[in-house]
């Protein structure tokens, strides 16, 4: 039987901790109980906290733990996997007030087997990367704070587009209850496929999502101090629609060509025909969810002319097709 480690710290999620022990603990179990069988669990689970003291979640709930993680050494944990889950907090103050945490998790060294040894949810990947983990690895995390994420760690290969990433002994999972996802892979690369298709069917799991770029919204890009690409932005957002051209954004901004490419992408880190694509999805998203025009009318509105360029365009972004994605966030 495998060996689970949750941490559990203030300020974190409370359904990132109970949900992830739950799918672990009836691993084998539940779906055994719907069909009158014996049921076989496949693992044993802890919430650890720092000296074993209660943890308070960030809805106010207080949850008792089963231990301490820093009574031993990562080396020393007897456990096969570690679990970070998500940050409800605020990100930094958190972070600022789990120093020992973060230098533990310091520890969790590959072995070299490539078994999944740590894995976080959501913003728990920020504990991973404090911690050093991700540096040079592929990770992800909850896709709005995925800006904030890039410019405190760009030792770290992000893609917030991913639901989830594994590199080598490192499991990262997306957004909000992507530890759902998280869970279900981890209870196949431990307890083998069967065992997680069953956990799916009995938890009602859709397991074929991969991407959390469906829900994903327009992020600002407008962190940086760069007044002239500041500016050019503010035109952007009112005239994406129209005839855009890069020779254009260049007079209108003062810049050469060459000078523009390279101080847009430095600034938002997107080029400016990148960045006005993604204007444009973001528009023709919100008239998907909002309105029932046409596609090809939204295709229009938002500056283009080709349905079908415009549904790849779409799909490049978002994972699904125009159709389908107002089929699932259409109001």
């Amino acid at each position: 039987m495998r060996t689970v480690s949750v941490i559990g710290f203030d300020g974190a999620l409370a359904s990132a901790i109970t949900g992830i022990i739950d799918l672990f603990r009836l691993a084998g179990v539940t779906w055994a109980r719907i069909n009158g069988e014996a049921p076989e669990p496949h693992f044993a689970t802890r919430l650890l906290t720092r000296d074993g003291a209660p943890c308070r979640c960030i809805n106010g709930l207080t949850i008792l733990p089963d231990g301490a993680w820093n009574d031993r050494s990562p080396a020393q944990s007897n456990a096969d996997l570690v679990i970070i889950p998500t940050i409800g907090g605020p990100i930094e103050p958190v972070l600022s007030q789990n120093p020992e945490l973060i230098a533990w998790l310091g520890g969790f060294q590959s072995s070299g087997t490539g078994q999944v040894q740590v894995a976080s949810n959501c913003t728990g990947a920020f504990m991973l990367a404090e911690a050093g983990l991700l540096n040079g690895r592929q990770a992800t995390t909850h896709w709005g704070f995925s800006n904030q994420f890039r410019q405190r760690y760009p030792a770290v290969d992000l893609h917030p587009d991913k639901l989830v990433t594994v590199d080598n002994h490192i499991a990262c999972a997306g957004g909000g209850m992507a530890w759902w996802d998280l869970g279900i892979y981890l209870v196949e690369r431990f307890a083998g496929a069967q065992v997680a298709r069953e956990l799916a069917k009995a938890f009602v799991i859709d397991v074929g999502r991969t991407s959390q770029a469906p829900y994903s919204a327009m992020q600002a890009r407008r962190y940086h101090s760069d007044a002239a690409i500041l500016k050019l932005q503010d035109w952007l957002d009112r005239h994406f629609s129209g005839a855009v051209t890069l020779a254009g954004l260049a007079l209108l901004s003062g810049l050469t060509e060459r000078s523009l490419i390279r101080r847009f992408k430095a600034a938002t880190g997107d080029t400016p025909t990148g960045y006005l694509q993604v204007l444009r999805i973001e528009a023709a998203r919100q008239q998907l969810e909002y309105s029932r025009m046409a596609v090809e009318e939204v295709t229009r509105r938002v500056g283009y002319e080709d349905v079908s360029s415009f549904s790849r365009l779409f799909r490049k972004h978002t994972g699904l097709a125009p159709g389908a994605y107002r089929a699932r966030f259409g109001r």
